[in-house]
């Protein structure tokens, strides 16, 4: 038996920093969720002159800005410190000042929503106009997150050289990969803040270029998603192995799929704007076909994941087509709350191909749909993975153990969160194909003659969403438990180890300029020309500056 490995003090208090943030944000956005939901089903109106647009604009930037990156960044930093060794005293520094430069932003951007001189959705499309201090607090929450990620980066560069002709650590490699396309990401989303949304908001040019900035949000809007889900996919590929007490199917499989995410959610963010004027048809067209090739990564980490369990069934003695199933350690948290999120990746990877479809999303496209969609990947998928992570990492880093008690309880939470999700997800795909719209309270439905039968698809929204928000009580009431309460005692951080019939992992997967290079050729390909186009057919009166 191996000795135990604890991720050292002070890196664990630094990933720990990063998920107390996370889970704060999820307590007020989840908060602000519920008021959403009720106000949406016409039997609550929200008081104090609070606006269903503010408590909105609170729930998506929280959730899905705030926790997530948060989290994420927390994840990545223990990951690496367990797999790749103990941070040198520049990464660690990098790491916190990444941190706080983050923490500052947040702090900037939720003062402003909160004050009701921001409520302009998570996605800050213009027209919707906010306070500069929102917008500088954004940039800031973007660069804090690059310094992070440059602690990261720092802690792998110096790991290769001490261990050269050798592929970095497996869960090391990922949170890198996962690193690289943030940051190459978010410079669309830097770039439309800083050169656009932020001189606007401070009077110094009065009209900005919605189609560019559109855009220049999407380019970063849709590899967001990836940012999310990697971590999940970290967590099924390296660490369940570990806590069924099989192994990892592919080390050279779960690399390639992650590098094939990477070169094929940035150059797709026109599937987005399929229905905007502005963007020549072609490009559209082959921005979907780039969608879609996501599918290939996606259907080989299915084959990986469930490759792993039924070589850890057959092991146990498991016969017939599915007799594995009843093998897997289904009484244990960190194993079957992130497979909840596993389930659901089916038909939210189903609705994935509907939405970037140029033609079936002409039927859902601005209905509420996609925010049951939404809802079925971050809010279900990847967030019941980040609860599943949380359950083991938190007391590893904390120095306490996951009772028996609080694993139950973990387990109850789950259920109790996929029942309330498949209420609400549910509720909203089926009145989004009845034409219902996305970002609508009920007050806002006005004379729409169809607004009467959409009602009872409201309520149980309400419904979904009340029982939600006790899961959000239940995980909110474990993670205080794990952080401050439990036992001390040694919790592991499970690492899964590559099956012997597994083929070498090639260094090919680990050559840089090579997956740099195709990735930044994707993105000028799918970006150029369209950019010239924007830029070339602006209204003269504008000059690149215009107001829609």
């Amino acid at each position: 038996m191996k000795p135990f490995v604890r991720i050292d003090k002070k890196d664990a208090a630094l990933a720990m920093a990063h998920i107390y943030v996370g889970f704060a944000a999820l307590a007020l956005g989840g908060f602000a969720g519920l008021l959403q939901v009720l106000v949406r089903s016409g039997r609550f109106t929200l008081p104090a002159g609070i606006g269903y647009y503010q408590v909105l604009t609170v729930h998506g930037v929280l959730l899905g800005l705030v926790l997530t990156t948060f989290f994420i960044l927390g994840f990545q930093h223990a990951a690496i410190s367990r797999t790749a060794g103990t941070y040198s005293g520049k990464s660690r520094f990098m790491g916190w000042l990444g941190f706080w430069v983050m923490l500052l932003g947040t702090t900037m951007a939720a003062v402003m929503i909160l004050l009701n001189e921001a409520t302009v959705l998570y996605t800050f499309y213009a027209p919707l106009k906010a306070h500069w201090i929102f917008y500088l607090g954004l940039t800031f929450v973007v660069v804090g997150s690059w310094l992070g990620g440059a602690g990261m980066i720092m802690k792998y560069i110096s790991w290769r050289k001490e261990h050269p002709g050798q592929p970095g650590p497996l869960l090391t490699f990922m949170s890198i990969i996962n690193t690289v396309l943030w940051i190459v990401a978010t410079i669309g989303v830097a770039g439309t803040v800083l050169f656009q949304l932020l001189p606007w908001s401070l009077g110094l040019v009065d009209r900005v270029d919605v189609l560019v900035s559109r855009t220049l949000f999407w380019y970063f809007g849709h590899p967001l998603v990836y940012f999310w889900l990697l971590p999940a996919y970290m967590a099924w590929y390296v660490i369940i192995p570990k806590i069924i007490g099989g192994k990892i199917f592919s080390d050279s499989l779960a690399r390639l799929s992650f590098i094939l995410f990477l070169l094929f959610s940035i150059p797709v963010g026109f599937h987005h704007q399929l229905v905007e004027p502005g963007i020549d048809a072609y490009w559209k067209f082959l921005q979907v076909t780039l969608t879609f090739m996501v599918v290939i990564p996606s259907l080989m980490t299915a084959f990986s994941l469930f490759a792993t369990f039924e070589m850890y069934g057959r092991s146990k003695g498991a016969t017939g087509l599915f007799g594995w199933f009843k093998k897997l350690p289904w009484g244990d948290a960190r194993f079957t709350v992130p497979f909840i999120g596993m389930v659901a990746f089916i038909p939210a990877g189903a609705g994935g191909l509907i939405n970037a479809s140029n033609q079936m999303n002409q039927v859902v496209h601005n209905t509420i749909w996609v925010t049951g969609h939404f809802h079925l990947t971050l809010a279900t998928s990847v967030v019941l993975t980040f609860f599943g992570i949380a359950y083991w990492l938190v007391p590893h880093l904390t120095g306490r153990i996951l009772t028996k008690a609080m694993n139950k309880l973990a387990i109850v939470q789950a259920i109790v969160w996929a029942v309330g999700m498949s209420i609400m997800s549910g509720a909203m795909h089926a009145v989004g194909l009845l034409g219902a719209p996305r970002r609508s309270s009920y007050s806002t439905y006005g004379d729409a003659p169809q607004a009467l039968d959409w009602i009872p698809y409201q309520i149980a929204q309400a419904i979904g969403g009340t029982i939600l928000f006790m899961g959000i009580i239940l995980v909110l009431y474990i993670f205080i438990n794990l952080a401050f309460f439990a036992p001390k005692g040694e919790e592991e951080f499970p690492v899964g180890e590559t099956a012997d019939t597994a083929e070498r992992t090639p260094m090919a997967l680990e050559n840089w300029r090579i997956w740099l290079t195709i990735l930044a050729a994707l993105i000028l390909v799918a970006y150029t020309v369209p950019f010239i186009d924007m830029i070339q057919n602006a209204p003269p009166a504008s000059k690149g500056y215009r107001m829609w």
